[in-house]
């Protein structure tokens, strides 16, 4: 099975999947907790000393970064998997 392929499968089995799900967020409660701890140990050792508060926004700016330093490696691998594979002529 060729790479594309093999994505456009597993693309159809997470929209399958998500399609069977009612509740997502029961779905991925666990591991929105786990992330959530995971940020606010870091704030904890980034500040051992911070007030509960501090924590919570210093959580909150880290889970941020997270997300926005994923975004920018999507796109910069976005752009370098297009400046190596040609692009397909735009549908009429």
């Amino acid at each position: 099975m060729d790479p594309e392929e093999r994505s456009l499968r597993a693309r159809l089995a997470v929209h399958t999947s998500w399609a069977n799900t009612l509740d997502p967020k029961s779905r991925t409660a666990k591991a929105r907790a786990a992330a959530d701890g995971k940020f606010e140990r870091d704030a904890r050792a980034l500040h051992p000393d911070a007030s509960d508060e501090q924590i919570a926004r210093v959580a909150k700016h880290l889970r941020t970064a997270h997300y926005q330093r994923m975004a920018l490696r999507s796109a910069q691998a976005r752009r370098a998997k297009a400046a190596v594979k040609p692009q397909r002529p735009a549908a009429a």
